[in-house]
């Protein structure tokens, strides 16, 4: 259907259609009397002609005429044309208001036709429309402020995740490539994309706590000792710690903070299990392992998506969710997956 949008400059303009030569013209006189423009049709089918040659604000139509009939022709305008619909009959027992009303008509009228009863009709339907094309204008209005609200914060937390991945620059792109991937296995797992989003936003932070952590020791190219160990571990609350105050429109910093997680309850912090751990972390917690075992790091070179892959099948349904694991394997299988440098519009929907 077209879009409702009142230009309050044009006249407003009203199509009468019925089959009797008389009534029409009485609704016309009256309209055009009321100030507004006016056409007229004697069936369904020529009515459908003039919405087609010109923009119409109400149809007031009869129901029995031949050929298409006016419940037949309310449906029309309603799938195809941003018109409101008044429909007369002088067969009141057999259309009730409410059926009317369902089929999609503004108003109801029974026959005879009062004209300045109709006058009235038309005019609320007219302020009716006015009120609906204000709440239109209205969301369309706020629809583009939160656009430029999440463009501002995307901004922002790009600003964050550089700030990160200079500390460390041996993982820098690790959180916007798990942030494609994990929105690449939400997309196979169908879900909602208000829900990917806010995935997106997460993967892109997750390990945003990583600023609590001595640079020497992100970059160490040994093994880390147990007490290092125990400091990188520490980033995935600081980074709840970090994001737990800012309103997200997602639980950002509940997944942030549960990244690490493990189904079996070996991960950290929490000890979390199954399904205590968020969706979203499951998801993230996959898309971690895979992008950093496929990635060099100080310690070791890359080890390839293909041992990536096999090792979180390995841990399957213990340590990772097993339909998030079988989500991230058919991207892979099917081709329909790589990672890209060129990340931003990939993770961050377009606002």
């Amino acid at each position: 259907m077209e879009s409702r949008q009142h230009n309050r400059a044009e006249k407003i303009h009203i199509l009468v259609v019925d089959d009797d030569t008389a009534i029409r013209q009485l609704l016309q006189q009256g309209v055009e009397m009321s100030g507004y423009d006016c056409s007229s049709a004697p069936s369904g089918e020529d009515a459908l002609e003039v919405l087609k040659t010109r923009k119409v604000d109400v149809v007031i139509t009869d129901i029995i005429m031949p050929g298409m009939t006016g419940i037949e022709l309310t449906r029309a305008v309603k799938e195809t044309h941003d018109a409101d619909v008044i429909v007369m009959t002088g067969y009141a027992e057999a259309y009730t208001f409410e059926k009317v009303i369902e089929e999609g008509a503004s108003d109801f009228v029974q026959k005879p036709v009062n004209l300045k009863e109709m006058m009235i009709r038309l005019r609320r339907v007219l302020r009716e429309r006015d009120l609906f094309s204000a709440k239109d204008e209205a969301a369309l209005q706020l629809q583009h402020m939160l656009g430029q609200l999440k463009k501002s914060l995307f901004g922002t937390i790009q600003v964050i995740v550089s700030m990160v991945e200079k500390r460390d620059p041996y993982t820098a792109g690790h959180q916007q490539r798990v942030a494609q991937l994990a929105c690449a296995i939400a997309g196979e797992m169908k879900m909602p994309n208000d829900v990917i989003e806010g995935i997106g936003m997460a993967g892109a932070i997750h390990d945003l706590g990583k600023i609590a952590v001595p640079a020497e020791i992100l970059s160490k190219p040994t093994r880390l000792t147990k007490e290092e160990f125990s400091l990188v571990k520490s980033h995935a609350r600081a980074g709840f710690e970090i994001l737990k105050n800012i309103d997200f429109p997602w639980p950002v910093a509940r997944i942030a903070h549960q990244h690490h997680e493990r189904m079996n309850g070996t991960g950290y912090p929490g000890g979390l299990k199954g399904e205590e751990i968020l969706l979203e972390s499951r998801i993230i917690a996959v898309a971690d392992t895979v992008e950093a075992m496929a990635s060099h790091r100080p310690y070791r070179p890359a080890l390839g998506i293909d041992a990536a892959l096999e090792a979180v099948n390995q841990g399957k349904g213990d340590l990772y969710d097993a339909k998030v694991v079988d989500a991230c394997t058919q991207l892979f299988s099917k081709k329909t997956f790589r990672f890209d440098d060129k990340l931003q519009d990939q993770i961050w929907p377009k606002p």
